[in-house]
C-alpha cells in the first residue's frame, strides 16, 4: 500500500526563519521590569552601556522616566542636559511611565512635599515638546511602556520623501519644481535656465561658461551638486 504524503506532518517544508525584533538597552535600567515584559513579548534584549537615551529600537532614541523621576529630574536640571544629547539621534522619544500609579500634576507643591507647581510642569512638557522637538508617550505602566517598544521595534521603517506632494497645472510648472531643487534658483532663475536651454538635459549638461552667462554665480553651486556622488 502507498503511503500518502502528509501535508500537515511539516516535512519537505522550509521552515521560515523569523528575525526577532532587537531593544538596546542601558545597563542602568537592568532591574527594570519592563526588561522581563519585553523577552515576555518575544523581543531579543541586550543590555550595554548607552551614552544617550536608556533604549534604543529601531534606530529610536528613548529616554524613560517614571512619573517621580521626570518631576526630580526637572529640578535638578539632569533632564534639559539628556534632552539636548538625544538632539544627536533624528528620530527619539520621551516615556513618562505610571501615570495610572501616580499624579503628574501634585496639587501639594510645599517645601515639604517638595513638588512642583503644575504650571511649572505643563510649561516644561511643552518646551521638550516645541524646543527640543521631543516626542512625549505617556504609559499607564512597565507593561504598557513594553508594549510601546514591542510595536515601535516590529514596525517597518518608510522612506520619507525629501519634496512634500505638488499638483502641477502642466509640464513647464514641473520642470520649473525640479530646477527650483538646486540651491539659489528660484522660480524666476529656473525660468530663465529653461526659455535659454529649452529642457533640464540641456541644462544640466550645460558648462559652467554657459551656465554663468544666464545665472552667474549660481552656477558653481549648480554644478557641484551636479557633479557629486550620492
Amino acid at each position: 500500500m502507498k503511503t500518502l504524503f502528509n501535508i500537515f506532518s511539516g516535512k519537505g517544508f522550509k521552515k521560515k526563519n523569523t528575525i526577532k525584533p532587537k531593544i538596546i538597552i542601558d545597563y542602568r535600567e537592568k532591574n527594570s521590569l519592563v526588561i522581563s515584559e519585553l523577552v515576555s513579548l518575544g523581543l531579543e534584549t541586550e543590555i550595554k552601556e548607552l551614552k544617550v537615551a536608556d533604549y534604543i529600537a529601531n534606530d529610536v532614541a528613548i529616554e524613560r522616566k517614571s512619573v517621580s523621576d521626570f518631576i526630580n529630574s526637572m529640578k535638578s536640571g539632569r533632564l534639559v542636559s539628556q534632552l539636548e544629547n538625544l538632539q544627536q539621534y533624528k528620530d527619539k522619544l520621551l516615556i513618562i511611565e505610571g501615570i495610572d500609579e501616580q499624579e503628574l500634576y501634585s496639587d501639594d507643591f510645599s517645601e515639604e512635599k517638595r513638588g512642583m507647581h503644575p504650571n511649572s510642569v505643563r510649561g516644561f512638557l511643552l518646551s521638550i515638546l516645541l524646543k527640543y522637538r521631543v516626542p512625549i508617550i505617556f504609559t499607564k505602566n512597565y507593561e504598557d511602556t513594553a508594549r510601546f517598544l514591542s510595536v515601535l521595534s516590529r514596525k517597518k521603517a518608510r522612506e520619507t520623501p525629501l519634496n512634500p506632494t505638488k499638483k502641477f497645472h502642466d509640464k513647464k510648472e514641473q520642470m520649473q519644481y525640479i530646477l527650483e531643487g538646486f540651491p539659489g534658483i528660484g522660480p524666476k532663475t529656473s525660468r530663465k535656465l529653461l526659455k535659454k536651454f529649452k529642457t533640464i538635459k540641456s541644462v544640466i549638461s550645460a558648462t559652467e561658461e554657459e551656465l554663468r552667462e544666464t545665472i552667474g554665480k549660481k552656477a558653481s553651486h549648480m554644478l557641484k551638486i551636479i557633479e557629486q556622488k550620492f
